[in-house]
């Protein structure tokens, strides 16, 4: 039994642990989507286009649009959002 509590005990840290992590990439994913270097920003709309869509991605795409200076990398953040704001009406209109 109580090999049991040690080991639900230790699943219960690794989770906690992937948790926080996983907080942390996502908040250092979104940092550097305006960062000066033209790849972060790349790798941020990346790991962006496969989150799903919410209200806060459509507002920070929105801005990055408006902030960005190179016509690939908006038109980039210019799909992603079109694709979200598709998926955000699609649950309005569901509901």
């Amino acid at each position: 039994m109580r090999r049991f509590g040690l080991l639900l005990l230790g699943a219960g840290a690794v989770a906690a642990i992937s948790a926080l992590i996983l907080r942390d990439q996502v908040s250092r994913h979104r940092r550097n989507l305006f960062s000066p270097s033209p790849f972060r920003r790349l790798a941020a709309l990346g790991h962006l286009a496969g989150e799903p869509a919410s209200v806060g991605a459509v507002t920070l795409l929105r801005d990055f649009r408006a902030w960005e200076a190179r016509r690939l990398l908006r038109g980039r953040a210019a799909a992603i959002l079109a694709r979200m704001e598709d998926e955000l009406r699609g649950r309005v209109t569901s509901s």
